[in-house]
């Protein structure tokens, strides 16, 4: 079993930034996807980005593509998303997600190639 905890949220002003962490502890993700998704109130939770387990291939939503940058350290079993030029609407509850099956651009960006997820840390920009 994986168990996410992400850290690092909190309130920012617009054209801010923030460091999202993501902490793997119990079984390794050392081989496997990690990614980002967000959800905000009322809405679905939606993609933001994913790294392969040797960071060769990145992933991201077009609604963060060139403001947000996803990364891991495999040593310290830890992802990161920095966020930058933050925006109102980047505010949602971010979760964390690992994959020990995802092979595919369809598997790695979508819900239904994770099975493991972060309890969500929470993000607010404000205008």
């Amino acid at each position: 079993q994986v168990q996410l905890v992400e850290s690092g949220g909190g309130l920012v002003q617009a054209g801010g930034s923030l460091r999202l962490s993501c902490a793997a502890s119990g079984r390794t993700l050392s081989y496997g996807t990690m990614a980002w998704f967000r959800q905000a109130p009322g809405k679905e939770r939606d993609f933001v980005a994913a790294i392969t387990w040797r960071g060769d291939s990145t992933y991201y939503g077009d609604s963060v593509k060139g403001r947000f940058t996803i990364s891991r350290d495999n040593a310290k079993n830890t992802a990161y998303l920095q966020m930058n030029s933050l925006k109102p609407e980047d505010t949602a509850v971010y979760y964390c997600a690992g994959s020990t099956r995802a092979q595919t651009y369809a598997e790695r960006t979508s819900r239904n190639g994770y099975n493991y997820w972060g309890q969500g840390t929470q993000v607010t920009v404000s205008s």
